[in-house]
């Protein structure tokens, strides 16, 4: 049986499209948009011991990370005695950043006995192989901005900072961080970046079985908004959500969009 440790977005109900007997695992303060009737089980950060346990019971053998979930606070005092061994731990990782906040919890599940399965492992129709996905020819100047920002991305993964930034005539204008991509590309309404392009990649090395980065419409509005000219991401490395509507929205905002 499969169950969801669920975020935010429509990766769950992607993933839920495919395996729609899988359990939706919802935590406290991160509204999960799921359909209809599917099951779900809520927990807090400071009941994960007991939120395992009862995965184990219902016959959980695999789990999948699915969805954005922001870093929880932790109220010392809703610790229950079974998460209470796990909390040094997860503190220690969450005060080395993102990823090695993410790499404690997948150890740590992997430790009590359940497989991880990436959720292009349940949908790989979600990750496009290379090419132009839509119908907006990428020109040469955009290309060179593109091999521009997998420079920066390197350097951003270095530092465990995000997994896009946005570059116009070879400088870069913003980096992902903490907020995330929309806000990222909010932060472009002056103009600034008009002409430039998004970058989006996942982290050199990091584990593929979470944290791919996504886009979806949402992102195409983004970019559309700050006046981008294309949107160029990781072929086979970014989960492309709602292909039909993002590739229809790209094209219509005359926004090339690049799987490299």
């Amino acid at each position: 049986m499969l169950a969801l440790l669920a975020g935010t977005g429509a990766l769950p109900a992607a993933i839920l499209a495919q395996r729609p007997e899988a359990l939706v695992c919802e935590m406290a303060g991160v509204p999960v948009s799921a359909p209809e009737g599917a099951t779900r089980i809520g927990y807090r950060i400071e009941t994960l011991g007991t939120l395992l346990a009862e995965l184990r019971a219902r016959g959980v053998t695999e789990i999948c990370l699915a969805g954005a979930m922001s870093r929880p606070a932790i109220d010392p005092a809703a610790i229950d005695a079974a998460t209470a061994p796990l909390v040094p731990r997860l503190m220690g990782a969450m005060g080395q950043g993102d990823d090695a906040t993410l790499r404690a919890v997948m150890a740590l599940l992997e430790e009590q006995g359940f497989a991880l399965r990436a959720a292009h492992e349940i949908a790989p129709e979600l990750l496009p192989g290379p090419g132009t996905l839509g119908a907006v020819p990428f020109t040469d100047a955009l290309d060179a901005d593109a091999g521009r920002a997998e420079v920066v991305h390197r350097a951003m993964a270095e530092a465990d900072v995000g997994q896009a930034c946005v570059v116009r005539s070879g400088l870069c204008l913003a980096v992902e961080a903490l907020p995330g991509t929309d806000w990222m590309l909010a932060s472009l309404s002056g103009g600034e970046a008009r002409g430039g392009l998004l970058f989006k990649a996942p982290k050199p090395g990091q584990d593929r079985r979470a944290d791919l980065p996504v886009i979806g419409p949402a992102t195409v509005a983004g970019a559309a908004r700050a006046g981008l000219a294309a949107i160029v991401i990781e072929a086979g490395g970014v989960l492309l959500l709602e292909r039909a509507e993002t590739i229809a929205l790209a094209d219509r905002h005359g926004i090339a969009l690049v799987a490299r």
